[in-house]
């Protein structure tokens, strides 16, 4: 049996940049061993399989997974998802819609360029969370970098989540971030995480407030050029200070350029009677292929 599949680049406006994601927009017949085969056939950091909603409010059920596993929740394959959606006309004329994943539903709005869809953000469907500080001095060993280049300190390094949990780690500069390593081999204790997501807030770039790379081994992405998800709980992180006062708060996220696919996301929290009551992540996308996969019976 024949299933279509169409695959786009995410958080970037141009094709070739930003996280590859492949999507089957019609994947009813389709069984948890048979998506999981066809995300490894993919071998991309995400493949999504569209489902119709079990609530009929909603636009579609999204289940998401890696080349090992399913995700409850993923950044880039909700953009990317409501974005391939959109591009077949199978979302609402108001351009704001549910997808359904694992972690929950997932609110979404298409943003228009020249009349067509070209962006998409979403809310994290859980609120934000994160553990207690973890040290430093393991993470540096596994990560091939000083003790000082960790920044140990705010609450960092530490395991946070919006969804999906990642442990974040903030690094003391460009030249840390460009050298940090890890490899599926690493000493870096178990942690209940998908990934480690390092940043700084060095960029050397005035458009940007951050740089970040992300690692999940365990998942079979030894590095991804752009994750939603690890951004969402990042600025649900820092935007959790006790001092920031009420409103939005947003953050500019580049990723992806030590591997040459550049992506850009844009996170955005809004603060209410002193805690964060909103985690927004939004970015562009481009198709880049299309076609069909024999799936056996």
């Amino acid at each position: 049996m024949r299933y279509r599949f169409v695959t786009c680049d995410v958080f970037t406006d141009r094709p070739f940049g930003g996280n590859q994601l492949a999507v089957l927009p019609d994947a009813e017949g389709l069984d948890t061993a048979r998506m999981q085969a066809i995300a490894a056939e993919f071998n991309y950091s995400e493949t999504t399989f569209v489902l119709p909603p079990e609530d009929p409010a909603h636009l579609a059920r999204v289940r998401i997974f890696t080349p090992r596993a399913e995700l409850p929740f993923a950044g880039h394959p909700t953009v990317g998802t409501a974005l391939v959606l959109a591009w077949a006309g199978r979302t609402p004329s108001n351009g704001s819609f549910v997808l359904e994943e694992g972690a929950g539903p997932v609110p979404v709005t298409i943003g228009l360029l020249d009349e067509a869809p070209a962006s998409a953000e979403f809310a994290a469907p859980a609120p934000p969370e994160h553990g207690e500080p973890l040290a430093a001095t393991p993470l540096a060993t596994a990560l091939g970098l000083g003790e000082s280049e960790i920044v140990a300190a705010h609450g960092l390094p530490c395991i946070a989540s919006c969804g999906t949990p990642f442990l974040l780690a903030e690094l003391a500069s460009l030249d840390a971030l460009a050298r940090a390593r890890l490899g599926a081999g690493s000493d870096l204790p178990e942690i209940a995480a998908t990934g480690l997501f390092l940043f700084t807030r060095v960029t050397g770039d005035a458009t940007v407030d951050l740089r970040a790379r992300m690692f999940a081994p365990a998942h079979g992405i030894p590095e991804d050029p752009a994750t939603g998800s690890a951004a969402a709980a990042l600025a649900g992180f820092l935007a959790g200070r006790p001092d920031l006062p009420e409103g939005w708060h947003a953050w500019r996220i580049a990723q992806g350029v030590e591997m040459g696919r550049p992506s850009l996301i844009e996170a955005r929290v809004r603060r209410q009677g002193g805690r964060v009551a909103e985690v927004r992540i939004g970015g562009r996308a481009v198709p880049v292929m299309e076609g069909t996969i024999e799936v056996g019976r």
